[in-house]
């Protein structure tokens, strides 16, 4: 595809780039803001799912990094998980070029708002412990079946896909929410790195914009992150309370409107 924008279009996805990157650094939801981006400058759908994944991975690998770096990620205790999401991601993408999402785009909100719910009532979802305290390995099968769900999920559109880890991390595995945002980085990092080399086997990567929004993202990622781990989780409370209610109503709206 030819790549025919303004120099406004580029300022525009430059600016969007780096505020999708800080809030996936901290929260995740990030996509929210780019994919929708990258439709309206006339980018085609599935050739924006690809784009998106190409910048995402420049977002999600630098906080990544950032979260591993501070020790508030140990890569030892989340292999099954690694592998899962891994696999996930994979049939995902299958699925995605196979299957009409309109039943999931029905589905998802109800099921985001039942988890937004389920995190802002409990005294015990946001983690407000000391983050501190010694994170235990988590039992193999809850690693397993929320790295499959969620690496399928993020192969197979990915809106909100850092805001779900976060949220079922907090539940799952009891963590507090710093590591949970970490668990989440990592994780998406595993599905977008997947899923952009299955995309871009079929062609559905816009190389040139995808690395012009992935640096934006990059500088995004590493200003949040480090946000994230400086201000703790008043910082990151509200911000991740907000893009939870915010991806709810979205795809509601989206759904159902």
């Amino acid at each position: 595809m030819d790549l025919l924008l303004d120099p406004s279009h580029w300022a525009i996805l430059a600016v969007i780039g780096i505020i999708a990157g800080f809030i996936d650094a901290i929260v995740g939801g990030g996509g929210l803001l780019s994919i929708p981006a990258l439709l309206t400058v006339g980018i085609p759908p599935h050739l924006a799912l690809g784009t998106n994944k190409l910048a995402a991975c420049f977002g999600s690998v630098t906080s990544s990094f950032t979260f591993y770096k501070q020790q508030l990620f140990t890569p030892k205790l989340w292999k099954a998980c690694f592998v899962a999401t891994f696999i996930g991601s994979i049939t995902g993408c299958i699925l995605v070029f196979m299957v009409d999402p309109k039943w999931l785009d029905k589905i998802l909100p109800l099921l985001i708002i039942g988890i937004a719910i389920y995190t802002l009532l409990s005294p015990k979802a946001m983690g407000d412990g000391n983050i501190n305290l010694p994170v235990e390995r988590s039992p193999k099968h809850k690693q397993i079946g929320q790295g499959f769900l969620l690496g399928s999920y993020d192969g197979f559109a990915g809106p909100g896909i850092g805001a779900f880890w976060t949220v079922t991390s907090v539940s799952l595995h009891k963590l507090p929410l710093l590591y949970s945002c970490g668990l989440a980085r990592v994780m998406t990092s595993v599905s977008n790195i997947t899923a952009l080399i299955i995309f871009a086997s079929m062609g559905q990567v816009q190389w040139v914009l995808g690395l012009w929004m992935g640096f934006c993202m990059m500088a995004g990622s590493y200003i949040g992150a480090r946000s994230a781990i400086r201000f703790g989780i008043p910082f990151i409370k509200p911000i991740f309370i907000i893009m939870v209610l915010s991806i709810a109503v979205h795809l509601t709206w989206s759904a159902w409107g």
